[in-house]
């Protein structure tokens, strides 16, 4: 039986009950309640002596006839109890409201986790709910609640509440009748999300859905084919391979399951272009039947799917019914200007190169659209000389009424300093750091800086101060430090108030996708969803089943707001680099102390994941690889002055015989280690050769930095030892011609960073790069991550997709392989 093509259309969503309206009420409360904190139970920490919580009823009918049940922890059908006769219960709204909630990440709270002064005040006030994170009730407030009030949630919150960002134009006051006290405050009027869009979304919700439906005509008969393709994906899983379906002949014909077991021939060529550009949701195991739900961000999936089936169909137009606001938006996008050039601003203190110029000019297309991205150029092409080139335009065309935030590492703000002062000095930059700094806040208020200057320890621990300030710009140097969606900084970051955002990093995606989630999450909430469901549709479906189709969808979808350029493909002058790995063999008493320490290791992480499995034996399993790679690095390093002396040392005995030659050669040397413990090692070893050298790590202090680096830089020393923590990002070492890398980590964007402190603008000589590796040790097996790992982060911004990155079970076990086992043939079988 032969299919017509597809038909997709615009749905209406099913009309809810008039007389359900479910109602959430926020309070804050504190030692003035009688609260002492929060105990750590289940999946939720300790609080101190502010907890927010929520309250969750459902309301049925209006003024007298009005009556509410609190909504149980379970799902909506569990609630038993007395009903009026006059209610009808709508349970399968109450199950997707109650669903709704959960997805925003509000969990039951267990009532004898809240400790209380004397007697619990809120015994009798039905379930509670809360965040994971007291700080994430900020965001829940600016971005989630607008949300739920469009879908008929009222909403209301007593005195006190904490977390209240987002202005609220009427509240409807309730008064207890028996009292006369106010007892809550309900929103009455339609909250507006926190803006992250533009005028290109003039008339469009970004938080608002369309619904697709697709079907076929059969023997005169619609059928929903979504449920269809799904099935075809289960069943085959050439589907999830992009270069499978490209080589699909689109004339082949490909069987589906109808419902009632008919089987429908359809043709492979819209199949293919339906699968290319709707995967995910046509797969995702929480869809319900119906019609697909796409967001304004899913506009110019639709604008491809059409293109796709007009080429099918030789030319012809094929029919969308009901998707023209979506495919308008999607024109809009489109057609919203491509990048114009920009001419230099006057006063710049250098000459931006021709790539530079195309950076700026994509900066400002952004703040034009009100758009946010990342800025991902690879380290050393000039990335805080471009920010700077667009806040000097910003200024001089008095759009910086408000001065620009940037967010660095600590070791980078001296070199932000310099760099201003070098680049733009006409901006006045204020530095927030040192213990006096709350005093200069006034002076930011009152407009006296166009450039403030913190550092990530400090946002969170400065947060109310900075949410008292509003920011033209707001921009994370090295913006691969919020990788931790839950940690306090991101939080933090989150929370500020800017009309623009911006991410500088040339390690957008270090480890995991997850990370690329945490940037978008703070450049443009929703963008990507929640983060479980990214985890869903996108994480595991990428990194642990290899779906590439998936993978290729998630690069279309971020690509457009992330500019990536390669040393290689814009820097011809720049001189190469060249790598030499040096397979150093382990002898005598340090391979059997390797091979002891092996078995050890391999024990304990056989052992951990028989009782707790991988996902809970992280640290069981990162202690065992950790003493297998300081026994490679130095055996010293494993029980520093409880080993016996005239142990061998490989990489040590490297060092003895190689420094002192490049050094005699007019080399200048950054050495690298993971280990500061191994660098006073190194350090030690130096002083006996009489060779000088200077030490950058965590605990050199911040004021002294600056000082380290000149001299390195100025050439009164000709080596410097570095730990990657404080030298992987920003620096500037060109006066380097030598790297060595004493020793590899799983994550090459690590020892990338490193490398470029030297490889990059600005360096006239030939960069020599020594990796140590212990030849068939654990160190020869990071190698073998790292390809994985580049796989995964190239794929999505911009090249190859075709791999993707897998650590499980198997990988440990080659990592913890006798020396000298077959290496490849295990970590990529």
């Amino acid at each position: 039986m032969a299919a017509s093509p597809f038909f997709i259309g615009r749905m209406p969503a099913s009309p809810s009950s008039s007389a359900f309206h479910p109602r959430l009420t926020l309070q804050t409360l504190t030692r003035g309640e009688g609260l002492l904190g929060m105990r750590a139970h289940g999946l939720f920490g300790p609080r101190g002596g502010m907890v927010t919580v929520a309250q969750i009823d459902w309301v049925y009918g209006e003024g007298a006839q009005r009556w509410s049940v609190p909504a149980p922890v379970g799902h909506a059908d569990d609630e038993a109890g007395y009903t009026p006769a006059h209610v009808t219960r709508n349970h399968a709204a109450e199950a997707a409201a109650l669903e709704s909630i959960r997805e925003m990440g509000l969990l039951p709270l267990r009532e004898d986790a809240l400790q209380w002064r004397a007697e619990n005040p809120l015994h009798d006030a039905g379930p509670l709910w809360t965040l994971m994170l007291e700080d994430a009730f900020g965001d829940f407030w600016a971005d989630q609640a607008p949300r739920l009030q469009q879908q008929g949630w009222t909403l209301r919150v007593r005195p006190g509440f904490a977390h209240e960002s987002v202005p609220v134009t009427a509240w409807r006051f309730i008064v207890s009748s028996e009292t006369g006290e106010l007892s809550a405050r309900e929103v009455a009027a339609p909250l507006q999300p926190r803006a992250f869009s533009s005028e290109i979304f003039d008339g469009l919700d970004p938080s608002g859905r369309w619904l697709l439906a697709m079907g076929i005509e059969v023997d005169g008969q619609t059928l929903d084919v979504a449920p269809m393709v799904a099935d075809l994906l289960r069943r085959d899983p050439r589907w999830a391979d992009a270069q499978q379906v490209e080589r699909m002949d689109p004339h082949a014909v490909i069987s589906l399951r109808a419902p009632g077991g008919r089987r429908i021939d359809a043709m492979a060529g819209p199949l293919k272009a339906v699968v290319l550009s709707l995967l995910d949701l046509l797969v995702d195991l929480k869809r319900k039947d119906g019609p697909l739900q796409l967001s304004p961000w899913d506009a110019h999936r639709l604008h491809s799917l059409q293109a796709d089936l007009q080429l099918l169909e030789g030319g012809a137009p094929w029919h969308m019914s009901g998707a023209a606001g979506v495919l308008q938006l999607a024109q809009r996008l489109r057609a919203a200007g491509s990048v114009q050039p920009v001419a230099p601003p006057a006063g710049l203190g250098l000459t931006l190169r021709g790539y530079q110029l195309q950076g700026v000019a994509w900066m400002q297309y952004l703040r034009q659209h009100g758009l946010a991205g990342i800025l991902a150029d690879d380290m050393g092409l000039g990335k805080t000389a471009q920010v700077l080139a667009h806040l000097l335009i910003e200024r001089q065309a008095g759009r910086l009424d408000l001065p620009a935030l940037v967010v660095v590492p600590t070791s980078l703000l001296f070199n932000w300093q310099q760099e201003a002062q070098r680049i733009a000095p006409a901006l006045r930059v204020q530095v927030l750091h040192g213990e006096d700094r709350a005093r200069h806040v006034s002076a930011i208020a009152q407009g006296q800086a166009d450039l403030v200057l913190t550092t990530y320890p400090l946002l969170w621990r400065d947060l109310d101060l900075l949410l008292s300030l509003r920011f033209h710009l707001l921009v994370l140097d090295e913006a691969q430090t919020i990788k931790n969606a839950a940690a306090r900084s991101t939080a933090a970051a989150r929370r500020l108030h800017a009309r623009h955002r911006l991410c500088m990093t040339g390690t957008p995606l270090e480890n995991h996708l997850g990370e690329l989630w945490s940037q978008f999450h703070f450049l443009m909430p929703g963008f990507l969803g929640d983060a479980r469901s990214f985890a869903r549709l996108w994480r595991k479906p990428i990194e642990q089943q290899g779906e590439t189709v998936r993978a290729r969808l998630l690069a279309q979808r971020v690509r457009p707001f992330i500019l990536r350029r390669r040393k290689e493909d814009v820097l011809q002058e720049l001189p190469a680099r060249i790598e030499i790995i040096e397979r150093l063999q382990l002898q005598g008493r340090q391979r059997e102390l390797y091979e002891s320490v092996r078995i050890a290791a391999d024990k304990q992480v056989r052992r951990a994941l028989e009782r707790r499995g991988l996902g809970s034996s992280q640290v069981s399993v990162m202690d065992a690889l950790l003493k297998l790679r300081q026994v490679c690095c130095d055996p010293y390093l494993l029980k520093q002055g409880r080993m016996p002396r005239g142990l061998e040392r490989a990489k040590i005995e490297w060092l003895r015989d190689t420094l002192p030659a490049l050094v005699e050669e007019g080399r200048r040397i950054l050495l690298f280690s993971q280990f500061t413990s191994m660098l006073d090692l190194i350090e030690a070893e130096l002083q006996a050769l009489q060779l000088p050298c200077l030490m950058l790590t965590g605990d050199t202090e911040p004021a002294a930095r600056s000082g380290v680096i000149a001299r390195f830089q100025q050439g009164e020393v000709p080596l410097m030892l570095v730990s990657l923590k404080v030298g992987g990002v920003g620096l500037n070492l060109t006066a380097a011609d030598t790297v060595v890398l004493a020793d590899p980590w799983w994550n090459p964007a690590v020892e990338e960073q490193a490398i470029a402190r030297a490889h990059r603008l600005g360096q006239t000589r030939q960069v020599f790069v020594y990796k140590l590796v212990i030849e068939g040790s654990i160190e020869e097996r990071l190698l073998e991550l790292q390809t994985r790992k580049s796989a995964l982060a190239e794929g999505m911004l911009g090249r190859d997709d075709t791999a993707t990155i897998k650590f499980g079970e198997e990988e440990l076990q080659a990592l913890l392989a006798p020396l000298g086992a077959g290496i490849a043939e295990k970590i990529l079988s």
